[in-house]
């Protein structure tokens, strides 16, 4: 594949209201998430949820890419069809989470840098063959006490540098994740100050390793208070200051930017991503890449029942479907009757 195919890639991943499904939770996370339904998580049980996800009629309208964990990319249904191959059926582009998670290096503030940099370029080949088109790797920066540090921010984006370039010489488009965590007491304008810190550092990090910018998409947090700061959530206030802080930092190059949820409720997700879209002046397609915002009302309508499975699929297309609309500022609270 080209550079310019994996241009073409990234452009069509955020075109026409569409977004990502970020199916990539690992063995320890969807264990967590079935818990709170009384689901058994085992490979049985994550394979029938993420098949009737995938093959829910019409989604490829609203979802242009589907993150795989590993295991799902491998996995094949009671029917013996590959997961990963129902989603190029229906011209959705599988992508992988290629990070190996999180490790401690600064023990006294438990601050992280991610792993998996050494061994990235012999394990995405496999999945370069095999039909993957994007990848995903997270960073993770915590607002604290003297967190983060000037290391923290730096590791992390030269590791994401350095992945992304990995990435593009393996013909994959990457999807560069510096997530500002939204657990903590800090207001609006620290997560404003680190995100701004972050992100610049990132593009810094970008441009010494010539990673091809219009070849990559960005996956930021938005600009919110902490979770524990007691501050009211003020819709437009988040828009603005998310708005200003990617005008400030991010490189126009890019074709687009997939925010995270990062906690967010799966209507406070579509709402802000929606008023970002109202007041978007940029020249980039700004969609979403959701995990539990996009599955969490699916998964309780699931419980672990196979005869829910149409109910599964029509919370989940109305889901897809109002974050679609969220990307061209068209959603509204009246349109969640539907």
């Amino acid at each position: 594949m080209s550079k310019e195919n994996i241009q073409y890639i990234a452009k069509k991943i955020v075109e026409n209201g569409k977004g990502i499904l970020a199916a990539d939770e690992s063995t320890n996370t969807i264990k967590k998430r079935f818990s709170s339904i009384n689901v058994e998580s085992n490979e049985e049980t994550r394979c029938f949820y993420r098949d009737t996800l995938f093959s829910t009629p019409g989604i490829s309208k609203y979802i242009s890419g589907v993150i795989l964990f590993e295991e799902t990319f491998f996995q094949k249904n009671s029917n013996n069809e590959s997961l990963k191959e129902k989603l190029e059926n229906i011209n959705c582009y599988p992508g992988i989470k290629i990070d190996q998670g999180l490790e401690v290096f600064n023990k006294n503030s438990n601050e992280t840098y991610t792993k998996g940099i050494e061994t990235l370029d012999e394990r995405l080949k496999p999945f370069a063959k095999n039909g993957v088109k994007f990848t995903k790797w997270r960073a993770v920066i915590n607002i604290g006490k003297n967190i983060p540090s000037k290391e923290c921010i730096e590791k992390n984006s030269s590791l994401l540098a350095e992945y992304a370039l990995i990435s593009q010489n393996n013909k994959l488009v990457p999807i560069v994740e510096p997530e500002v965590i939204m657990e903590g007491e800090h207001n609006i304008d620290k997560c404003y100050q680190v995100t701004k810190e972050m992100l610049n550092q990132v593009f810094n990090s970008l441009k010494e390793k010539n990673v091809d910018l219009k070849a990559m998409l960005l996956k930021p947090n938005m600009i919110v208070p902490g979770n524990k700061s007691g501050k009211k959530l003020k819709i437009k206030e988040i828009a603005e200051k998310t708005l200003a802080c990617l005008t400030e930092t991010v490189s126009k190059e890019i074709p687009g930017i997939v925010f995270l949820s990062g906690g967010l409720s799966s209507i406070n997700a579509t709402m802000f991503l929606n008023e970002i879209n109202k007041l978007n002046n940029t020249s980039w397609n700004l969609s979403f890449s959701y995990g539990r915002a996009l599955q969490e009302d699916a998964l309780k309508a699931w419980g672990g029942k196979s005869e829910n499975k149409k109910i599964v699929q029509k919370v989940f297309l109305h889901r897809a479907k109002m974050n679609s609309l969220a990307c061209n500022g068209k959603w509204d609270t009246s349109l969640e009757n539907e």
